[in-house]
């Protein structure tokens, strides 16, 4: 009798039902951009009630509670599997207090969760952990983050696009969508302590990325594929390179977001806005530079991104020259598996700020690309005879951080994960003066 109930099941176990389809999962927070605001976002796959319950660390558990809202999100892939994605925006939070939260409904809530609300001072100092390309397969440096998130070493988490996949072998979408799901299951361990802010990559490109659009809650009403948001002395954007590649979605959306970006970039320079949060910060998935040897978009043709696409008509404008023109100070890039950091650097050409001091008052913007923080392909190998640009490469898997000191002072450093957490590279960028202005 025991071995026919056991057997009844099979089926259930093989196809791989959830046990409960009202439970919460795949909880990760965002800053909708707003002081005193978190946004909290999650899956299940019944229609249920939205609600946050939260309270200060160390005071009455839940006695606050928001409700939000439930968009029905069906995958395009042939089961058309139905998911639940709730967000509920917290208000009111005490700058740099401690909370305690979990959400769902009565029908089920998921873990207890902690996080802590942004400062929204300009003289906060925020401390981030920076990475692309994390995939579900041999996802190397994931351990070592969550342990950072748990012990507060992060205030926010950018990853550059690339989410939870693997090159020409399963994307964001892949048996309709579960291989999100796990993804999102996985960076739960991080996303529901702190706020995980993201870019579109190229691995969420099927449907017209409709899975990225649905899953994330980034600021603005652009469906999270490009926004900008302010913290501590920084102006931060984040963009979609994917505009550049992915033409049968409309051209349209190239254009939209370099009209965005224009004035979002003239309001960021207005002098006032720009004595405030002097940095300006961008990220997006594929770099403009690089020095892989992929056989890509590092060695076949120079980059889109970078220099536009002369084959569109009307011509598509690149973006070098609108972030000099407007003194954007740090490019943020992943896509590619490695680790590189360039001298400063414009038009192919290195202006370093003084040949003893590069990174004092440089002549041109600081890139990074950090896209090695783990996935099934291994790590990328470099071309032997980088260009002059190229300051220091890694192949080892890693990931970086980021503190935004003060207004003029900002520091980076690569962790490898091969090599035990160990930092294997780190600058200051020292900038006296912001803007275009600080070209010269």
């Amino acid at each position: 009798r025991v071995s026919v109930a056991v057997g009844d099941f099979v089926p259930l176990l093989v196809l791989g039902v959830p046990p409960i389809w009202t439970q919460p999962e795949q909880v990760h927070l965002s800053y909708p951009g707003v002081p005193g605001s978190m946004a909290v976002t999650w899956t299940t796959f019944n229609k249920t009630e939205s609600k946050v319950e939260y309270g200060l660390l160390g005071g009455r558990l839940f006695e606050m509670s928001a409700k939000g809202g439930t968009t029905l999100f069906v995958d395009s892939g042939e089961e058309k599997r139905e998911l639940y994605i709730h967000r509920v925006t917290l208000t009111g939070l005490k700058p740099a207090a401690t909370y305690v939260y979990h959400c769902g409904s009565d029908e089920g809530w998921s873990d207890v969760f902690l996080f802590t609300a942004l400062n929204d001072s300009t003289s906060f100092s925020p401390r981030f952990a920076l990475y692309g390309d994390l995939g579900n397969e041999n996802p190397q440096s994931l351990a070592r983050l969550q342990k950072e998130t748990q012990l507060g070493m992060y205030d926010v988490i950018l990853h550059i696009g690339t989410l939870h996949t693997d090159r020409n072998i399963t994307t964001i979408c892949t048996d309709n969508a579960r291989i999100g799901d796990e993804f999102m299951r996985q960076i739960q361990s991080i996303a529901a302590y702190v706020p995980y802010m993201t870019c579109p990559g190229n691995h969420e490109a099927t449907y017209n990325f409709s899975n990225y659009r649905n899953r994330f809650s980034m600021p603005g009403q652009t469906e999270s594929l490009w926004y900008s948001w302010n913290l501590g002395s920084a102006h931060i954007i984040s963009i979609s390179t994917e505009v550049y590649f992915y033409l049968e979605f409309g051209l349209d959306l190239l254009f939209k977001q370099y009209e965005w970006l224009t004035k979002d970039l003239e309001e960021a320079n207005k002098p006032e806005n720009r004595a405030v949060r002097p940095w300006i910060i961008t990220m997006g998935h594929r770099p403009m530079y690089c020095s892989d040897d992929d056989q890509d978009d590092c060695t076949k043709f120079d980059s889109y991104v970078r220099l536009g696409r002369n084959d569109t008509k009307p011509p598509a404008p690149g973006l070098e020259d609108l972030f000099y023109r407007y003194g954007v100070d740090l490019e943020l890039w992943a896509h590619e598996h490695t680790y590189e950091r360039l001298w400063p650097v414009y038009g192919d050409k290195v202006y370093n700020g003084s040949k003893d001091q590069p990174y004092v008052n440089p002549k041109a913007p600081v890139h990074i690309i950090t896209g090695s923080a783990g996935c099934r392909e291994r790590t990328d190998r470099f071309n032997p005879n980088p260009k002059d640009w190229s300051a220091f490469r890694s192949t080892d898997y890693g990931y970086t951080r980021m503190q935004l000191v003060n207004a003029t002072h900002l520091y980076l450093e690569q962790v490898s994960d091969d090599q035990y957490g160990k930092v294997i590279d780190s600058i200051w960028v020292v900038k006296d003066k912001h803007g275009f202005s600080a070209w010269f």
